[in-house]
């Protein structure tokens, strides 16, 4: 199993993080050693232990990203997501965009 790597956003709690990746807070704890659970910041980096990892259906592009990076972290094609959104320019995205990964 090869870990996901995911950025806690602001408002992010272990159990909506689990719930979403479909595992559980002990062992995102676990594999993190977290020693204080109620302790997670924006802008960590966690690993997500996940079987098959699935990227979600949408997302909301944040500062800093391009469409590069974002299929990098969800394991997709940069062609299918543009081929999902149809962006007038590719290279130009924004934060608060919300963009289809995935069929």
């Amino acid at each position: 199993m090869e870990p996901v790597l995911y950025t806690v956003l602001p408002g992010n709690t272990l159990w909506g993080i689990a719930n979403f990746f479909g595992t559980t807070t002990e062992e995102i704890i676990e594999l993190n050693d977290i020693k204080d659970p109620q302790l997670i910041y924006p802008g960590q980096v966690l690993k997500i232990p996940v079987d098959k990892p699935r990227a979600p259906m949408y997302y909301t592009v944040r500062p800093g990203d391009s469409l590069w990076e974002i299929a990098k972290r969800y394991g997709l094609n940069v062609n299918d997501i543009i081929a999902y959104n149809n962006p007038a320019n590719p290279n130009l995205i924004y934060p608060g965009q919300i963009l289809r990964l995935r069929p």
